[in-house]
């Protein structure tokens, strides 16, 4: 076990344990901005699709049942502009960072193999290559990158952390390159319902891949947009060719979906007016945060898609996690999503209107 569990970084949350107590030590309590964990509830109609679904005493299958793909296929056609996209483009996941961290070894990435993602990254993006031996890399312009032994291009739009939103014409400029060079590309698109000052575009529009699935898939979660990171329920969609065997091996692995799940999933996918109550709760909440943030002397950079703020005190982020949790306030580090980050924090959006707005008092003190 300690051959492989030396092979990942220390995990950077705990890092964080000291400040952690130092805002909890706030008289009026903690505001935790820090891990993006959903706090509202789960709608009421995705509860009594799981609770109907609850007596369900037989394995659920890998690819789920027909009608979650039915749901699948109906979102990603609807929401995303994908076409003719049927069952065999599609793949149930447990939960989007399961599959992000164990792809490379998935697909039989190993020593002398090249995985790179953006220079401001989720951290699991790293860890899943350390876990196959691959080699990894982080890239400002993946078209700049050698793309002898790159196996796994990893796009993240809209970013975790800073918000960074690549346009249509980005995109389509990547996915020419990545295909040019046999480049298997996965787009982590997980924030994509949550665009504020731009509007994100998904790999699987036609406008971007011209029509055609070959060596693309796209990642999506209802953790952050149905508030279902408890259920960990997301899916796959994208070419046939690779989700055909990542289905065989998981299969083998027995990574499903619980039952009940996928029933709430069913739910979730068929109904946007809880989505847009979501986004207008962030929404408003994203408003009164930035605005303190920038009184307070914060310079906020991106952000103009998902749950974070990412600003910035030009100082280390270290001074400025400890600034805050002095205030009772606490928020992620930016050196936990690479070096690039050294100067930066992630703010989340994801904490009740209550303690929004003690955080804005409080920075406004």
């Amino acid at each position: 076990m300690s051959a492989v569990s030396d092979r990942l970084p220390t995990f950077p949350w705990d890092k964080l344990t000291p400040f952690k107590a130092t805002a909890a030590a706030h008289p009026d309590g903690i505001v935790d901005l820090s891990v993006g964990t959903p706090v509202d509830p789960v709608p009421e109609l995705i509860q009594k699709a799981l609770v109907a679904a609850a007596d369900s005493p037989g394995y659920p299958t890998v690819w789920g049942t027909p009608e979650l793909r039915d749901a699948i296929t109906g979102w990603v056609e609807r929401r995303l502009g994908a076409r003719d996209v049927t069952h065999r483009h599609v793949l149930p996941i447990v939960g989007s960072k399961e599959l992000v961290a164990w792809l490379p070894t998935q697909l039989g990435l190993g020593p002398g193999d090249r995985v790179a993602f953006p220079r401001l990254a989720y951290p699991t993006y790293e860890v899943g290559a350390r876990l196959a031996r691959a080699e990894y890399e982080a890239y400002d312009d993946p078209t700049e990158l050698d793309p002898e032994g790159l196996k796994l291009l990893w796009l993240n739009s809209p970013s975790n952390p800073t918000g960074k939103v690549l346009p249509k014409e980005e995109l389509t400029r990547i996915v020419a390159w990545a295909r040019e060079h046999g480049i298997l590309l996965f787009s982590d698109e997980c924030y994509l319902e949550l665009g504020w000052e731009a509007d994100p575009v998904s790999v699987l529009h036609p406008d971007v891949n011209g029509g055609s699935y070959e060596g693309i898939v796209a990642v999506h979660s209802l953790s952050k947009r149905s508030n279902l990171a408890g259920y960990r329920a997301a899916f796959l969609a994208g070419d046939p060719a690779v989700l055909s065997p990542l289905l065989e091996i998981r299969k083998h692995g027995g990574m499903m979906t619980s039952a009940p799940t996928q029933a709430a999933v069913v739910a979730a996918l068929g109904d946007d007016d809880h989505v847009r109550h979501q986004r207008e709760r962030y929404a408003a909440r994203r408003t009164l945060l930035r605005e303190a943030l920038l009184a307070h002397g914060f310079r906020i950079e991106h952000s103009e898609a998902s749950l974070y703020l990412w600003a910035t005190r030009g100082e280390s982020c270290w001074d400025t996690v400890a600034h805050l949790a002095e205030r009772g306030i606490l928020v992620a580090p930016g050196d936990f999503y690479g070096p690039a980050g050294a100067e930066f924090v992630r703010v989340a959006l994801t904490a009740t209107d209550e303690r929004v707005r003690a955080a804005v008092d409080r920075l406004g003190e």
